[in-house]
């Protein structure tokens, strides 16, 4: 569906951008970890001239010098509101069940068998609670990937929802299934740390709305994940916590800085899991974890209290095994908060499956520069999507989108000056090394001329975008969700419990997902392929026009045969089957 049938607020005026050259070249930045990591980011913080020296080097100084952008206003809010769509009589599709042994359970297995009385979800939550906690000695197989589980709110839930079953009054499809949430997002009766040894919780014991509607639909959130410290990376390492790796394969990360929840969906403990974005990209863990995740342009329905600690570039999403799961938890999450709570989150429509029988645009569009970037393992995985989506009847064109690298810097700089004022200076200290690097460079070197310049050049991106989308209605951006396969632990365990600093890699790994994040535009990354030498997922990303979810969604369905998806293997498998452990457990 074209954004030509929905009315917006806050629309880019769309306008074609100036015609300049794609030029860019990866970043010389040395990699710390270990002992010179800890004394490098104690002299960064306490001496100015370093901190000036490496962001110089860093190349920020560049966006100021863009010769267009006295041309542009500033837009430091990248929301864009549909505040009417066209009515669809469409039914909710229903979640399809597991397709064989191989593939990842769903939301309907679950329903299914708790409908049944063959399992109950307090068999679930009792299977699934000593692999996640933390609290306990031993702690539990899965817990790094886990910051907290509130045993007695998980079992009230559970119980709850078993005597709905037993007395034949589900709520629906979501009803005791297990769930997990991202540090970063407020919940009743649990911290709020964002990856960090302080609170960020700001004297509140809410719950964001995206949860709270999960929670009204029955589902149960058996836990908060692990992510990167302040979301200010892609890898997730967290020397606080410490860090989940992949589970297709034990010497890679996850991806960040949702990866605490990229790991529960990747390794079977739940088929769906929420993912914000304060600063990395939640679609990069559901690349190397091998499962679906979208980016939706409902970044501000959270309701009270506040979602996100850099609200100019915070987005949020939910992660699923399945695009079935993924459509669910999204429809669900995404209703509109009452104007009581959040006044912006209230002008957005309820989201609608689209009408089967509507007439579909199937246009892709790829700007061929950026894309040749990839590494060639993502490379073949890309092109072999395309193909396929080619021959499934979508027409590829190319395009154009100027200053690419500057808008990559343009976003980072953003982050961090966000992420800069939400943190006291007095809290740096307490910081891991590389954040302590980050967020002195945040508080002490953007000056107002560099923020302002950032936020011109996001208003020209988006009002090119936006000419890019009238021009070519149902067009979809399409990039691979990251130009790396998979980012490799180098340092061992050294490099685990001391932290990375690779700026080298954190700017690759996030060279395709900045855009979608700092236009606000919707997207989708699905798992496309496997690096043949290391067996890591591999995925491509679909951004779209403003309030055009769905056609998100319809284009991921178009793609499932693209992939033979199935679930980690091997010696080394970290995959559980929580239903049969439920089975086992047999409580009633």
């Amino acid at each position: 569906m074209s954004s030509d049938n929905i009315t917006f607020l806050n629309y880019p005026v769309p306008r074609e951008g100036p015609k300049v050259p794609y030029k860019n070249e990866t970043q010389t930045i040395p990699v710390f970890r270990g002992t010179p990591l800890a004394i490098g980011a104690t002299l960064i913080h306490n001496l100015g001239f370093l901190q000036s020296h490496f962001w110089r080097n860093a190349g920020f100084d560049v966006i100021r010098e863009i010769p267009h952008l006295h041309e542009y206003a500033g837009r430091s809010d990248p929301t864009v509101i549909p505040v009417e769509k066209v009515p669809s009589d469409a039914p909710t599709p229903a979640v399809q069940k597991r397709r064989g042994d191989n593939c990842y359970y769903t939301s309907a297995d679950y329903h299914a068998l708790y409908s049944s009385g063959e399992v109950t979800p307090l068999a679930v939550v009792e299977a699934l609670l000593p692999l996640v906690r933390r609290d306990v000695t031993p702690a539990g197989k899965h817990s790094t990937a886990f910051l907290e589980s509130q045993v007695d709110i998980i079992r009230a839930a559970a119980q709850a929802s078993t005597d709905r079953y037993k007395n034949e009054q589900p709520l629906g499809p979501l009803d005791g299934v297990p769930v997990a949430v991202k540090d970063e997002v407020h919940v009743t009766g649990y911290k709020r740390t964002l990856g960090t040894k302080l609170d960020f919780k700001h004297g509140t014991d809410a719950t964001s709305w995206c949860v709270q509607k999960w929670q009204d639909a029955g589902a149960i959130v058996i836990g908060k994940t692990t992510m990167h410290e302040l979301g200010l990376d892609t890898n997730n390492n967290n020397p606080n916590y410490g860090t989940p790796r992949n589970p297709h394969n034990k010497n890679y990360y996850c991806g960040g800085s949702s990866g605490g929840s990229g790991y529960a969906v990747g390794a079977g403990l739940v088929p769906i899991a929420l993912g914000a974005d304060g600063g990395g990209s939640i679609r990069i863990p559901s690349s190397f974890c091998g499962i679906w995740g979208l980016k939706t342009t409902h970044g501000r329905v959270s309701g009270a209290p506040s979602m996100s600690l850099a609200p100019s570039v915070g987005v949020l999403g939910p992660m699923a095994s399945s695009i079935d799961d993924l459509a669910l938890a999204y429809r669900v999450m995404a209703n509109p908060a009452p104007a009581s709570q959040d006044a912006i989150s209230a002008q957005f429509p309820k989201p609608l499956p689209l009408a089967a029988g509507r007439k579909r645009i199937k246009k892709i569009g790829i700007v061929r520069d950026w894309i040749d970037r990839a590494e060639a393992p993502v490379r073949a995985v890309f092109d072999a999507a395309l193909e396929y989506y080619r021959q499934h009847g979508y027409d590829v064109i190319d395009i154009t989108i100027p200053y690419l690298p500057e808008g990559q810097r343009a976003h980072v700089l953003t982050i961090m000056a966000d992420i800069a004022s939400c943190v006291d200076a007095r809290q740096i200290r307490h910081l891991s090394a590389p954040n302590k690097v980050l967020v002195s460079m945040g508080m002490w070197q953007i000056t107002a001329q560099d923020l302002l310049a950032a936020q011109r050049l996001r208003n020209l991106i988006m009002k090119h975008i936006a000419h890019l989308f009238k021009t070519h209605p149902g067009l979809m951006i399409f990039t691979p969700s990251t130009p790396i396969p998979g980012w490799h632990i180098d340092g061992g365990e050294n490099e685990l419990s001391r932290g990375l600093s690779d700026g080298k890699t954190s700017v690759r790994n996030m060279e395709y997902v900045w855009l979608a994040n700092f236009m606000g535009c919707p997207s989708i990354s699905c798992p496309a392929g496997y690096a043949k030498d290391s067996g890591v997922p591999i995925g491509v990303m679909a951004m779209s026009d403003w309030g055009t979810e769905e056609d998100l969604i319809d284009f991921a369905r178009d793609g499932e045969g693209i992939l033979d998806m199935h679930i980690p293997s091997g010696d080394d498998s970290v995959w559980e089957d929580v239903i049969s452990k439920a089975k086992e457990a047999g409580v009633a």
